[in-house]
């Protein structure tokens, strides 16, 4: 009997001893998680982070196209209504020019019409000038400039001051801020 009893402790020991091993790692699993878990917990991280950046993503590209589309109609509202100030204050110089037609009808005196319509010129002239347009320097023996000029015929001269120096303007050229609006119509010496 005392050697069944010591078998038993015996295996009671080993049991105990291969027991308390196999809590220690159970109690280690659960305090470390695995490389499997670990990896897990990272792709669950990952595909988080990859959802946010694509919502963030898609409402950019949204604000972006709404951006667009509010430029684009803006500036198709700037072509469409563009010269609507330069059209309206061309409104008076019309007004002016119905008033000297109607004058015009009643009146014999030619320096009376020729006055008006100097007013108006002036009137118009002026105009130009603070939209920015001004006449290209067109005055005989001005140098040619293709770049300004546009040569209507060429003229020969034996005068050697002036070849190559606009003899006479057929059409005056204009210039929008420093851009040509219309070349000038010239005759050149040749």
């Amino acid at each position: 009997m005392d050697k069944d009893k010591s078998e038993k402790e015996e295996v009671e020991v080993e049991a105990s001893e291969t027991q308390e091993p196999d809590t220690e790692q159970t109690v280690e699993q659960h305090e470390e998680p695995t490389e499997l878990e670990q990896l897990q917990a990272k792709y669950d991280e990952l595909s988080a982070q990859i959802e946010k950046e694509k919502k963030e993503y898609l409402f950019l590209m949204a604000e972006f196209d709404n951006f667009r589309k509010r430029t684009l109609k803006e500036k198709s509202d700037l072509i469409k209504n563009g010269a609507e100030s330069a059209m309206k204050a061309l409104l008076p110089i019309i007004d002016d020019f119905e008033r000297g037609v109607q004058a015009n009808e009643n009146c014999d005196d030619i320096a009376v019409v020729k006055e008006g319509m100097n007013i108006i010129y002036n009137k118009f002239a002026k105009y130009l000038e603070q939209n920015g347009v001004k006449p290209i320097a067109t005055d005989a023996g001005v140098d040619f400039d293709t770049e300004l000029h546009e040569a209507v015929t060429v003229f020969p001269t034996d005068d050697e001051k002036l070849k190559g120096k606009v003899i006479d303007t057929v059409q005056k050229g204009y210039m929008l801020n420093d851009k040509v609006l219309r070349h000038s119509k010239v005759v050149v010496g040749q």
